[in-house]
């Protein structure tokens, strides 16, 4: 069963930083390095939304609105991803969620981001 954990989320002040984490099981390591790993956010009420998306190889993918401070990394032989957020802002505020291209329907808890003065 393909199950992904997100971690790293927490209360922060704007314009400080976090690392989230998201571990994945039931992928065989071939699979996990076939195809991109993504960082996707959700706010109540709002539609799920594509933050980040880093590709087997090649330059990773961001939002406009988080392109210069949140970076996107993998560990291919951990099959983990990463989400560096630094200069955070209140907009950020979020439930963040990863997911693989292979598994478009998986989904874990997520971890909450929140960003308050």
């Amino acid at each position: 069963q393909v199950r992904f954990v997100e971690s790293g989320g927490g209360l922060v002040q704007p314009g400080e930083s976090l690392t989230l984490s998201c571990t994945t099981s039931g992928i065989i390591t071939s699979v996990f390095n076939s195809n991109a790993m993504a960082w996707y956010r959700q706010v109540p009420g709002k539609q799920r939304e594509l933050v980040a998306s880093m590709p087997k190889s090649g330059p990773a993918n961001y939002a406009d609105s988080v392109k210069g401070r949140f970076t996107v990394s993998r560990d291919n032989a951990r099959k983990k991803a990463y989400l560096q957020m630094i200069d955070l802002k209140l907009e950020d505020t979020a439930v963040y969620y990863c997911s693989h291209l292979n598994y478009p329907t998986t989904w874990g808890q997520g971890t909450q981001v929140t960003v308050s003065s």
